[in-house]
């Protein structure tokens, strides 16, 4: 008898599927645990968070009778320049997010959260410190070496228009947030949100319309040190301004986090977090692509709920620097 013939794609279905089982296996047997999760990660790229309402949301473990707060600092640098015979964009900048969310649990299986933000924009100051820490790791950065030092630029010429000359703005507020969290099960949360277009900054940075989106994510205690968490979510944002012909209404978000514990309360993360493109059609593949970060730092708990951390963010994907480097501290209360 011949041998059965199986083909590679049949092969790559079968693993999938294998894959998806496992993963829904170890949920359903992971044990009741109070390891905290993550930080939560949002992209500040202004490409980026004026369109999405996807970001990747930690487990929120039952906390009966209070409310907890988050704090969350972020100073970036960006530089990012497509230079084409018919298109081109410019993003030299540092951004400034300060974001202040609270949420309370209405039960053991559902919880309420809201999230504001100031935001600012400049010409900056750091990159000369940018120069010197990308030469002594062996970095080249032409796009950094084409720029005069801090001087802010956030513009965008298509093909037949329009040409976008973007402001920096000091302080202003951004977009709020509202959700509804639901946990299913000790180890699956889902949260819906809902951003309102409450910023009050130039255009460019505020999303102009109310989006929404569906977070789920995934939380494993693998052992008594080390948590997993991952992520998949899907939002809708209707187009809006000048760029509207040309962005996308549906995206999707997915991540694949650890959390080591290393001694007493002193932790180390690192997530990867994926964004599907914001944008089509057009000729530059800062817009076109899709967008993966990196973020990662040291955790310190300070009490049975509390704790903080300094982190950082490094945007590999879309081609190019992008968000060069993102400092982070903020808290959990």
């Amino acid at each position: 008898m011949m041998p059965r013939y199986r083909s590679p794609l049949g092969v790559v279905k079968a693993g999938y599927l294998l894959g998806v089982f496992l993963l829904l296996l170890l949920v359903f047997l992971a044990t009741p645990a109070m390891a905290q999760g993550l930080p939560a990660y949002a992209p500040i790229n202004p490409f980026a968070a004026s369109r999405s309402p996807l970001s990747f949301e930690p487990f929120r473990p039952y906390r009966p009778g209070r409310w907890a707060a988050t704090l969350d600092l972020s100073y970036a640098s960006t530089i990012e320049s497509n230079s084409l015979p018919a298109a081109t964009l410019l993003l030299d900048s540092e951004l400034l997010r300060f974001r202040v969310g609270l949420s309370r649990d209405l039960g053991p299986r559902s919880f309420v959260l809201a999230d504001a933000e100031i935001l600012g924009a400049y010409s900056g100051f750091l990159d000369g410190f940018l120069e010197w820490y990308h030469g002594l790791l062996g970095i080249d950065v032409p796009e950094r070496d084409r720029r005069p030092r801090d001087e802010f630029g956030y513009t965008v010429d298509l093909p037949g228009g329009p040409d976008l000359d973007r402001r920096p703005g000091d302080a202003f507020l951004g977009d709020v947030r509202l959700g509804l969290g639901l946990r299913p099960h000790r180890a699956i949360q889902s949260v819906l949100v809902v951003t309102l277009p409450t910023s009050t900054g130039p255009a460019g940075y505020g999303r102009g319309v109310p989006t929404v989106g569906v977070l789920n994510t995934v939380h494993l205690p693998v052992s008594d040190r080390l948590v997993w968490e991952g992520s998949l979510s899907a939002g809708y944002s209707p187009t809006h301004g000048a760029l509207d012909e040309v962005q996308r209404e549906l995206m999707l978000a997915a991540s694949s986090g650890l959390r080591l514990r290393l001694f007493g309360r002193q932790s180390v993360y690192g997530n990867l977090f994926y964004h599907s493109p914001y944008y089509r059609g057009t000729p530059l593949p800062s817009l076109d692509r899709r967008e993966v970060s990196f973020d990662f730092g040291w955790i310190v708990g300070v009490g049975k709920w509390s704790e903080w951390r300094i982190g950082m963010t490094e945007d590999p994907e879309p081609s190019g620097p992008a968000v060069d480097l993102v400092f982070q501290v903020g808290g959990r209360l």
